[in-house]
């Protein structure tokens, strides 16, 4: 059965993103050099395989557009955007697997689910990831906690609608960052 799970890199005071937009540090990438370690040690190639064995992405409406929707294909992954507006015009004519959802977040994840079939949906962005924790549709939260201190911008859990209980699955640690999978608890 499918999982969704939402996959995000935050820093220690619970950024996703600075001010700017940026994903940290002067290259706007600090949150995500974790990542490019080619080290066969750290847990990288680990979570490269659970991205890759995904079988689709629900992405927010503000993390698909300033990610382009990923060229159209997230690895080749259908992307499933819930969004009250109408999709921007690539998205609309040029990205076949984009899928922009009207009828709220409950129908983008059991559509994202359905495309998927036994594999998981990769949830990516802070906005639809608390509003699928509002509506009890996200299964899983994996953060990468990022040992920096980016002191202002997008937190991934800035609203939440009320207690959320989680139970720990696993913690691995490296000189990265540590990595941590919740369950959520319905």
């Amino acid at each position: 059965m499918s999982r969704s799970v939402l996959d995000m890199s935050v820093s220690l005071d619970g950024y996703v993103a600075d001010t700017n937009d940026y994903l940290g540090g002067e290259d706007g990438e600090r949150l995500h050099t974790w990542a490019e370690s080619r080290d066969p040690s750290r847990p990288v190639k680990q979570f490269e395989d659970e991205w890759n064995a995904a079988g689709a992405i629900l992405a927010g409406r503000r993390t698909a557009e300033l990610m382009d929707h990923w060229g159209g294909s997230h690895n080749g992954l259908p992307i499933f955007v819930p969004s009250h507006r109408p999709p921007p015009p690539a998205a609309r004519w040029g990205y076949p697997l984009v899928t922009y959802v009207a009828d709220g977040i409950e129908s983008a994840m059991e559509q994202a689910k359905a495309a998927a079939g036994d594999k998981d949906v990769q949830v990516r962005g802070a906005n639809v990831a608390q509003t699928a924790l509002e509506a009890g549709v996200l299964d899983e939260i994996q953060v990468h906690q990022i040992p920096v201190l980016l002191g202002g911008g997008r937190r991934l859990f800035d609203v939440l609608p009320a207690l959320i209980e989680l139970e720990i699955r696993q913690v691995i640690d490296s000189p990265e960052a540590t990595h941590i999978r919740y369950r959520v608890r319905h």
